[in-house]
């Protein structure tokens, strides 16, 4: 390979390498620091954590009332500089009626949280902040607001979703009263070692 040949592969190889690790690229940034403030702020959602189940409710589009069982799994990830939970709806026979994921974050740098879901073939972003005793979180929806509020107490996980519409009373479209029934160790369990 003659050397200028070998200059362009170095460069290539150079921006390859910059991009599988975009942290890397970026000037002053301090991992371990940002880690850290993850952490921190993970721990006012701590009280989400465990497995936990209880009835549930929702309003289908054509305002029929929907019950079923809900469940929930929720635990750290990344060093606990995530929040993941599992939520899982079940119909009287027990069979598998809704599925969803989500994903909390914390951006340091803006020092807001934020809420990645994905359920029934949709996914998005969304504002999501904790409260004194629980969490909130909101998806826009047209003129509307869909907005979930939850109280976690005693060992209780109790949530509530609202449409909001200005100038209209909110209309209560989901609930779930969930008891917790035990520590899990996901998502953290099952990790593949080096060997």
């Amino acid at each position: 390979m003659n050397p200028r040949h070998r200059r362009v592969a170095g460069r290539v190889a150079g921006l390859a390498l910059a991009a599988s690790h975009p942290a890397s690229a970026q000037v002053g940034h301090d991992p371990a620091a940002a880690i850290a403030a993850q952490r921190q702020a993970m721990t006012a959602l701590q009280s989400m954590d465990g497995a936990w189940r209880g009835p549930a409710w929702v309003l289908t589009p054509n305002g029929d009332k929907r019950e079923f069982v809900q469940t929930e799994r929720i635990g750290p990830f990344l060093e606990g500089s995530l929040k993941v939970i599992e939520g899982r709806g079940h119909g009287d026979d027990g069979r598998l009626t809704f599925n969803a994921m989500g994903i909390v974050s914390y951006d340091p740098a803006a020092r807001t949280y934020s809420f990645h879901s994905y359920a029934q073939g949709r996914q998005g972003d969304f504002a999501f902040r904790p409260t004194s005793d629980g969490y909130a979180w909101e998806i826009p929806a047209g003129p509307a607001t869909i907005r979930y509020t939850a109280v976690i107490r005693e060992g209780t996980l109790h949530e509530i979703g609202e449409r909001v519409v200005p100038g209209q009373p909110p209309l209560r479209i989901f609930e779930m009263n969930l008891k917790r029934v035990g520590d899990t160790d996901w998502p953290l369990a099952g990790a593949i070692g080096p060997r």
